[in-house]
């Protein structure tokens, strides 16, 4: 308890969350601090260039082999297990619909790129490796999980629905450019790094804390104007998922027989929440689905509990089984 306790208050006085939470409670204030928009995606393309790129250079180190594609495939798992047991936690917790509970299922299928590189970053600082190629896994667990959510609705027979809907998951630009960076990482390896060293790794974290302001704006906006239709079961749920996802990617890490730091970004993939590529997509395949709830909960409720309780917690479980 002590170790999870320290790691929790280091990784709550770091500048990454502590950016996160100042555009928070400026957000709830009502302050006027803002990121303008094409500063703010711009921020995102450089950080999923960036993981991308780095995450290929490893594997291009690494190697393509048993352990990276059985890593894969316990992702997509992965990814299509969690919405179903996230769906029965919605009916039985909260009592929302089933549509609505589908939708907010689908969310905690997929992953959240950005916890997943504020989780890289943590385990930077600690000093902990990582197997690289888990970028490939984060980029193969965005769509099963909504792949689940449409099954879980039954939604069957729209030929047209399902075309644009497969259209939204594979050309989604975030997925595009991870894979694409990834990919391009792989080619040219470590070579190709030291080309552009100075661009994607030493101002990583610097824009990830911009990043991140931007995040607690966003997050701040969901809790002012979503407030109001999450109820106490709803942000219990927020805070259970994660758990339950993380302890199914710790099964995943152990099983696997991964490093410490591969087994906490597991856990991290399997507790982070969606809040960019499946919310485009059930705009498309779930329009009646309320926005409101859906965001707010990942974005407003699991994102700021992984990164300021959660990620510290996985970290600290995974080096107390693995003795890492």
């Amino acid at each position: 308890m002590d170790q999870i306790l320290s790691l929790a208050a280091d990784n709550l006085l770091s500048p990454i969350i502590l950016s996160f939470a100042l555009g928070l409670a400026a957000s709830l204030a009502r302050s006027d601090l803002a990121i303008p928009e094409a500063v703010a995606k711009a921020m995102s393309i450089y950080l999923l260039f960036a993981i991308g790129f780095k995450g290929g250079v490893s594997v291009s180190d690494h190697g393509v082999d048993g352990t990276l594609l059985l890593s894969l495939l316990a992702g997509v798992a992965l990814s299509a297990l969690l919405p179903l047991i996230g769906y029965a936690l919605l009916r039985s917790m909260t009592g929302l619909d089933r549509l609505n509970a589908a939708a907010v299922a689908a969310h905690y299928g997929s992953i959240s790129i950005v916890t997943f590189v504020a989780g890289t970053s943590v385990l930077d600082s600690s000093g902990l490796i990582y197997e690289g190629y888990m970028v490939a896994v984060a980029a193969a667990m965005e769509a099963p999980a909504i792949l689940s959510a449409l099954w879980l609705i039954s939604r069957g027979g729209d030929r047209t629905m399902e075309a644009d809907l497969w259209r939204e998951i594979l050309l989604n630009g975030s997925i595009v450019l991870l894979v694409g960076s990834f990919v391009i990482g792989w080619v040219t390896g470590p070579d190709g790094l030291s080309q552009i060293d100075s661009f994607i790794v030493a101002p990583f974290k610097g824009v990830l804390c911009l990043f991140l302001l931007d995040m607690g704006i966003v997050a701040g906006r969901g809790l002012r104007s979503g407030g109001r239709l999450i109820r106490p079961p709803m942000i219990a749920f927020g805070a259970i998922m994660p758990l339950i996802g993380a302890t199914f990617g710790l099964g995943a890490g152990l099983v696997l027989g991964m490093s410490t730091g591969g087994t906490v970004l597991f856990m991290v993939l399997g507790a982070s929440a969606s809040y960019i590529a499946v919310p485009a997509a059930m705009r498309v395949a779930l329009p009646e689905a309320n926005p409101s709830i859906y965001l707010t909960l990942s974005l407003g409720i699991t994102f700021p509990f992984n990164l300021t309780l959660g990620i510290p917690l996985y970290v600290a479980v995974a080096r107390t089984v693995t003795g890492g």
